[in-house]
């Protein structure tokens, strides 16, 4: 037996290692590589995985601590306060497609009792796929990411009448009286959960950190997760619906990173090993059995519920692009379409063969999302920024005597300053979206590409008194400062650098006015720092005064070196040392005769 259990982890992570990098490598995207990887060694693969329910079962674990996860980061408040996109867009996108689906399989001619559970299953999107994707491209803060994470949040709470439903629908003696009983239940596990989240988890919490065991800590919090994942389970619900719960409740409390940070690990691993078991579940025998029928009723769904998606997104003025992109990303069924189909096929509401041939429909959905996600980053998104790209705005040479290139976070605060002293200015940026902003609070910013000659002799960069380069991408800024250097070797360049090697990259280049876009800030917050603790004002600007002459006269003494790395290297560590030293120095003198606030 712990042959078998090692022989499978062996297998798994084989699986994952080849398959996972090799589908990142070939633009495919983590979630389709676990999934090829369960395919390839599930069932209908090589066989070298066969007990897929149990493995399945398990994996959702994952799923779990991605909500308990997730929970942590909203705290009550905030999750109070999207209650209105939590139910209103749940609610549209769950009747929606439910409705549709149901026209569609009652115009097919099936029993409108199956065709309900089938339509309410499939209105039901993964939440692993969906939430691993937005976190994969940080889309959460966005529209797109903020309207799915709401919708996914009300589908969990859903799935609890959906499951109620079944036995009500299936044959009388099956479950006599069991759904709504189970509701009370659910209702009553709920008050429970939050009671105890807040009166009993916290302290014990608290007394598990004071042993100062990070291992005990880490077991806590996982014994936490599993025992509310089988309290929730036991009562007909969703584990991750209560993980989230319970999430929330902490997430106000002085643990929340600790947890967060002890947690990540297992998420990822298990949401690995739950992408691979839905790969390994995709059963082919159902599929060969009637291929075209499959695959029509794969593409029927998901062309059903992608027109309700976009509908939806353009009824909540979603822009275009996000529309797309929020549709992609929930068109898949979900893991909880797994229990809904498994139930109704208990309480005979439909038979087994029909809840197999859904399931697969489910999987195949599933595997469809992440080739419909390279379709919109490959096709769709590149014609959308051809369609709404528009040519450059014409340029008057002779109304800016500064030129800012790139008029984001940082161009905007120098162009704020020159503006507000009454120097003329001509501003270049390419986002149209920004520009129109700027645009209406008086700005004049117009629209281009800076790195093209051509717009720059347009902006009469040939007699301009200074070039702010302010861009945001590396590659561009060196492009622009070398096509500057080569067609305007006469004009002052003022630049922006991102990091240490930026800033030697266009020293390269001949700019010699160079400032590290967070260098000051951060100096300026270490002082504030300094002054909390309790050093004077006066020692805390002396401090950073100290170590600013420093780190500038050592940044300039190791750019004849950066390119040889053994020496980059070795200088680099003789400029902390001097550091060290010097702060020693200072410590003792500050010791000895401590200096009063001057300020």
């Amino acid at each position: 037996m712990e042959h078998d259990l090692l022989l499978n982890a062996l297998v798994y992570l084989s699986a994952a290692v080849i398959a996972v990098p090799l589908a990142k490598r070939l633009g495919l995207g983590a979630v389709l590589g676990y999934l090829l990887a369960g395919i390839a060694i599930g069932p209908w693969g090589l066989g070298l995985i066969r007990e897929v329910e149990t493995i399945l079962h398990f994996s959702e674990f994952g799923v779990v601590l991605l909500l308990f996860v997730i929970g942590l980061e909203l705290e009550p408040s905030r999750l109070w306060s999207l209650r209105r996109s939590i139910f209103g867009w749940g609610t549209a996108q769950v009747v929606g497609v439910t409705a549709l689906l149901l026209l569609a399989a009652v115009l097919a001619g099936i029993g409108w009792k199956t065709a309900l559970i089938a339509a309410l299953g499939l209105s039901l999107s993964s939440t692993a796929i969906a939430l691993t994707t937005m976190q994969e491209r940080n889309l959460i803060p966005t529209p797109a990411g903020q309207a799915g994470f709401s919708i996914l949040l009300f589908q969990d709470i859903a799935a609890i009448p959906m499951i109620a439903l079944v036995p009500v629908l299936g044959v009388p003696e099956a479950h006599a009286g069991s759904g709504w009983v189970g509701v009370l239940k659910a209702l009553a596990v709920i008050g429970a959960l939050v009671v105890a989240g807040r009166f009993l988890v916290r302290p014990l919490l608290r007394f598990i950190a004071r042993t100062g065991m990070r291992e005990i800590f880490t077991a806590c919090a996982l014994l936490l997760i599993i025992a509310i994942s089988l309290l929730m389970a036991s009562s007909g619900m969703s584990m991750a619906l209560g993980a989230f719960m319970a999430g929330v409740l902490l997430a106000d409390s002085e643990y929340r990173h600790a947890l967060e940070t002890d947690l990540e690990p297992f998420k990822g691993l298990l949401l690995g090993l739950f992408f691979i078991a839905v790969g390994m579940s995709v059963d082919f025998g159902v599929f060969l059995a009637q291929p075209w029928r499959i695959v029509f009723m794969a593409a029927a769904f998901l062309a059903i519920k992608l027109a309700v998606l976009w509908f939806l997104a353009r009824w909540f003025n979603m822009s275009g692009r996000q529309r797309v992109l929020f549709a992609f990303l929930l068109s898949q069924g979900g893991e909880f379409a797994f229990v809904v189909f498994g139930a109704a096929a208990a309480a005979r509401v439909f038979s087994a063969d029909t809840a197999s041939t859904l399931v697969v429909v489910v999987a195949l959905s599933m595997l469809a999302t992440p080739l419909l996600l390279i379709l919109y980053d490959r096709v769709l998104e590149p014609r959308w920024q051809r369609r709404h790209q528009r040519d450059a705005d014409t340029i008057d040479p002779n109304q800016g005597h500064v030129i800012i290139a790139g008029f984001g976070r940082f161009g905007q605060i120098v162009g704020r300053l020159l503006h507000a002293n009454q120097v003329p200015l001509t501003m270049l940026d390419h986002d149209p979206d920004q520009i129109d902003t700027l645009r209406d609070f008086g700005f004049k910013v117009f629209y281009g590409d800076a790195t093209r000659t051509d717009l720059l002799h347009a902006a009469g960069a040939g007699h301009a008194r200074a070039l702010v380069l302010a861009v945001d991408g590396i590659d561009d800024s060196l492009k622009l400062a070398a096509s500057v250097r080569e067609e305007f070797p006469d004009l002052p360049i003022l630049a922006r650098a991102r990091n240490v090697t930026h800033y030697y990259q266009l020293m390269d280049l001949g700019v010699t006015v160079i400032e590290r876009e967070t260098f000051e800030s951060a100096l300026m917050l270490g002082r504030r720092t300094m002054e909390q603790l309790g050093f004077g004002a006066y020692l805390a600007r002396q401090a950073a005064m100290r170590f600013r002459e420093h780190n500038l006269r050592s940044v300039l003494d190791v750019y004849p070196y950066y390119k040889d790395r053994k020496q980059y290297a070795s200088m680099a560590r003789r400029a902390r040392e001097e550091l060290h030293a010097m702060f020693e120095r200072d410590f003792v003198a500050i010791r000895d005769d401590r200096e009063p606030d001057r300020d």
